[in-house]
């Protein structure tokens, strides 16, 4: 297993923003779970439902969900391609 470490020694993190009950949130979590145990990277999920969510960001992301971020950019929506993840998640790892 290869390990996308920051220069920090900490992980790369990869969000996806997306919902229940969203078929393409549902390829997208898979994806990205497959990813990050290659690579060793972070998930975390948000929920664009929740009422603590920031409404900037729902208003900016509610027609593009599921939205992917590494390290809190913005990478990819509706569709993840688990390549073009790969690369990303190397780039954020060197900084």
């Amino acid at each position: 297993m290869r390990l996308f470490k920051r220069p920090g020694g900490s992980p790369v993190t990869v969000t996806l923003v997306g919902k229940p009950g969203c078929h393409l949130c549902d390829d997208a979590r898979a994806v990205v779970r497959t990813v990050a145990a290659e690579t060793g990277a972070d998930v975390e999920e948000l929920d664009i439902t929740a009422e603590d969510f920031d409404p900037a960001l729902k208003a900016e992301y509610w027609e593009q969900i599921p939205v992917t971020l590494v390290n809190g950019r913005r990478h990819d929506f509706w569709r993840v391609d688990a390549e073009r993840l790969r690369k990303a998640i190397g780039a954020a790892a060197r900084g």
